[in-house]
């Protein structure tokens, strides 16, 4: 897998989480009250409309970046690494496309073909390919442990969330090596929505070149 689809599988973990708390048929290994909350958070993440936030990602090295996302479903996104990563990712509700400033790249994925495409649908399906295998607590909240149906071996995500009000903490992404990507969000707030023009990328390399 090239870097920068790791990189869109990594940081659109957000985007799985919806698709990733879902289980059909209900896992047999969750309790009544497991499934309340798996159902909690559910409705919360459907609730989301157009949001915005901070996020800081560690990587398996203990490498740390930060940026801004944006929200606003059905089918539109973005998220912008701050400097100086050059690395802007954004859907535009049919694709999603990265692009690097830094090394003058552009890639682009079918929206459905990503993780994000189960976020941004204007009805997230909560019964296809994957399920809960455990719910944890804690004193600020609970987290949701989930795996795809499909490849189990392949890593699993967990979802973590608060509680009083319930809000989407961050999420740990941990692959089949068993090495994990940790994301923490901050100050996610209600947003005003943005033009369509707000989620198109333009090919760097065909950005104008600064004057020296």
């Amino acid at each position: 897998m090239d870097v920068p689809r790791r990189r869109v599988l990594v940081l659109l973990a957000l985007a799985a989480a919806p698709g990733v708390i879902a289980a059909a048929p209900p896992a047999p290994l969750l309790s009544a009250e497991d499934s309340a909350l798996v159902a909690k958070a559910v409705a919360y993440l459907d609730g989301l409309t157009c949001d915005k936030g901070r996020f800081q990602q560690v990587d398996p090295r203990g490498g740390v970046t930060t940026g801004t996302f944006f929200l606003q479903r059905p089918g539109r996104a973005r998220f912008d690494y701050d400097p100086p990563s050059g690395l802007v990712i954004a859907s535009n509700g049919y694709k999603v496309t990265v692009v690097d400033h830094r090394l003058k790249t552009i890639q682009g994925y079918p929206l459905a073909a990503t993780p994000l495409g189960l976020f941004l649908a204007r009805n997230i399906r909560l019964d296809r390919g994957v399920s809960v295998t455990s719910v944890g607590r804690s004193a600020a909240g609970f987290t949701l442990t989930a795996r795809d149906q499909r490849h189990p071996n392949q890593g699993s995500i967990d979802m973590s969330f608060t509680r009083d009000p319930i809000r989407l903490a961050g999420w740990t992404v941990t692959d089949s090596r068993g090495q994990s990507v940790h994301v923490r969000l901050a100050a996610l707030t209600p947003a005003t929505p943005q033009s369509w023009r707000f989620f198109e990328l333009g090919d760097p390399a065909r950005e104008p070149r600064a004057a020296h």
